[in-house]
């Protein structure tokens, strides 16, 4: 799936999403004050703790959020239904990629990493009693492709695949490639 985070104002942004079977989504950005999309911090955080049910992950497996609108493509006959399925059985991913994204993104925002891994472990425990079950090199991982995807969104685009391995498994594949 392929998300191009487009800059129509100076601080508007919109996600426009052309998902594998062939419908285009736009996903609009409300985060007008920070100079990182919340989205791209979803997208980063999603892929680098291999959150496959997360926002990313929903939309490609057809779930339509009530802000995203479809303006190309042909959508299955029971689009509103599959959507429905699709955000209800992901609902507690959901909740874990909000919480965790949002770690990211302030850390990223703010340039402060110092203790990443320690406020994830805290948000974490809000959700849920088990251990946090990511390590903590995943998570600089997330903080990581989120400043290089910053560092690229200075123009009016950014164009980014949903799918990709995430960076600690391109860095294994290399290793072992070599």
């Amino acid at each position: 799936m392929r998300v191009v985070f487009e800059r129509y104002e100076p601080r508007r942004y919109r996600s426009l999403v052309y998902r594998d079977d062939g419908v285009v989504l736009v996903l609009p950005g409300y985060d007008r004050k920070w100079r990182v999309p919340h989205d791209l911090a979803h997208f980063a955080t999603e892929r680098e703790l291999r959150l496959t049910d997360g926002v990313w992950g929903s939309i490609a497996a057809g779930g339509v959020f009530a802000n995203m609108q479809v303006v190309a493509g042909r959508k299955r006959h029971d689009a509103r239904q599959r959507s429905e399925r699709v955000l209800k059985a992901n609902s507690r991913s959901l909740a874990i990629a909000e919480v965790l994204a949002g770690v990211v993104h302030d850390a990223v925002e703010h340039r402060d990493r110092r203790e990443l891994y320690q406020r994830a472990c805290g948000a974490w425990g809000v959700l849920h009693e088990e251990p946090f079950p990511f390590p903590a090199h995943a998570l600089t991982a997330a903080a990581d492709t989120l400043e290089e995807l910053a560092a690229r969104w200075t123009g009016r685009t950014l164009e980014v695949e949903w799918g990709q391995p995430p960076r600690a498994m391109r860095r294994t594949s290399r290793a072992s490639s070599s």
